[in-house]
């Protein structure tokens, strides 16, 4: 049964029994959502979802980020939290798939952390097992965004495993919080790639997760066999039907970890398949020290793009995001690409829209196709008939590549200022982040966060 084998091997692992590095990574998600969640903090569709928890009230058990208000149930408060760092588009997203994980982790593992008085390293535990189940689970659905699911379809599981790890459930309660879990995701692609519904889903998954294993704590049961009956997660969300996925699904747990080969962290804001379009147009226009003036089109190659996405002249945040020629113009405009690239001041650049419209779309690349992770190929060419191309084949910022605390805070210095994080509490923050699991509990944390 898959739903109480993948339980099994989701309780049993505590800090020690897994990699430094997978505990680093786990860390640096937390450093960086909070990060994104301080951008979107003041972002309309976080304060609506913000007030609506906050007109509904409850048990005060967890902490909204960056308020003063009182505290919140866990399951509200980390939805509040996932939908700030979510809207800001400045999160983590998966190299398989564009899932954010470290949104949910981080939410989640916070609030039930708080409520709980779980200590930094179970809460470092929860994250690296939290990104193995929804990334396992992944793996076992190879056409589901084919059929139009979004990832949040699949981050339910990180925010279901991250709480019931911190709950302390056993098997038996943990294979009905999976459960309950598949049968209660959802998030459509289409949706999130125009509109605000983006940052909805994650905190849909959030809530239900939590509400997952909350509900299993209690006693709460569900159809244990959901993934791989006929009729059941696997087959509907775009995996074989029955038993291939969940031999899939479990195969090698514990000889590598998600969260240290697929995990990657953005540098920079806006859609992570765009980021290596950026890195690529400017390291062309750099190679041949090519002037705006001079660029007369702007090739993009990858595997399997055909044609650009999303829209072609943004003229908001929610556009840029996934915007493939802003990215290249922008990247070859400036020949960089920074945080200041989602200000509305970047977004409307006149020099950026002139040298959007000479963006193309090239022929798949036919060599070194399986390096492409998120990456692309970019040709400049100049009016005088030059050519320079650059390919990055991961964006920077991809725990493949390897990561580097130092890019992480500066991250959290640049962005945590938008949530109104003293200086002081910044740095304390930062420290507290990088020894989380020596911590008893989190609270020190909070208190970095609470404005």
């Amino acid at each position: 049964m898959f739903a109480r084998d993948l339980a099994k091997m989701l309780i049993q692992p505590t800090l020690s029994d897994l990699p430094d590095e997978a505990a680093k990574h786990a860390k640096m998600l937390v450093a960086s959502t909070l990060a994104s969640a301080a951008l979107g903090t003041n972002l309309e569709s976080a304060g609506i979802i913000r007030d609506l928890a906050y007109e509904r009230g409850g048990a005060p058990r967890s902490t909204v980020w960056f308020s003063s208000r009182d505290r919140l149930p866990a399951m509200d408060a980390a939805r509040v939290n996932a939908v700030m760092s979510d809207a800001a588009a400045s999160d983590d997203s998966d190299l398989r798939s564009i899932m954010h994980c470290g949104t949910p982790l981080t939410a989640v593992a916070l609030a039930v952390a708080e409520m709980t008085g779980s200590s930094g390293a179970e809460v470092v535990a929860a994250i690296v097992l939290g990104y193995e189940a929804a990334g396992r689970i992944h793996d076992a659905l190879p056409r589901y965004r084919k059929l139009g699911f979004h990832g949040t379809s699949l981050t339910i599981f990180c925010a279901a495993t991250a709480a019931g790890r911190l709950l302390k459930l056993d098997v038996e309660k943990m294979t009905h919080a999976l459960a309950l879990a598949a049968t209660s995701t959802g998030g459509l692609s289409k949706a999130a790639d125009t509109s605000v519904a983006r940052e909805y889903q994650a905190g849909q998954a959030v809530m239900n997760g939590v509400q997952a294993a909350l509900a299993a704590g209690r006693g709460f049961t569900a159809e244990p066999r959901i993934f791989e009956m006929p009729g059941g997660f696997f087959s509907s969300y775009g995996g074989e039907a029955g038993e291939a996925s969940a031999e899939a699904a479990l195969a090698g747990f514990g000889e590598s970890w998600d969260i240290l080969t697929d995990m990657a962290v953005k540098l920079v804001p806006g859609g992570h398949p765009h980021h290596a379009l950026a890195e690529a147009a400017g390291n062309a226009v750099k190679t041949g020290d090519v002037s705006v003036e001079e660029i007369a089109a702007i090739q993009v190659s990858r595997p399997g793009l055909t044609k650009l996405g999303g829209p072609l002249h943004p003229v908001d945040l929610v556009g840029m995001a996934h915007s493939p020629a802003y990215f290249l113009a922008a990247g070859a405009a400036d020949r960089n690409f920074t945080w200041a690239h989602a200000s509305s001041e970047k977004i409307s650049d006149p020099a950026i829209h002139r040298l959007i419209d000479k963006v193309v779309v090239g022929p798949e690349p036919t060599q070194d196709v399986d390096r492409y992770r998120q990456g692309a190929t970019v040709t400049v060419t100049t009016v005088d008939g030059r050519s320079f191309t650059s390919s990055v084949f991961c964006p920077k910022g991809s725990g493949i590549l390897g990561l580097e605390w130092s890019d992480i805070d500066e991250k959290y210095r640049r962005l945590m200022p938008y949530g109104g994080v003293a200086k002081s509490e910044i740095d304390s923050g930062l420290e507290i982040i990088h020894e989380l699991e020596a911590h008893p509990t989190i609270a020190p944390l909070v208190r970095t966060i609470r404005t």
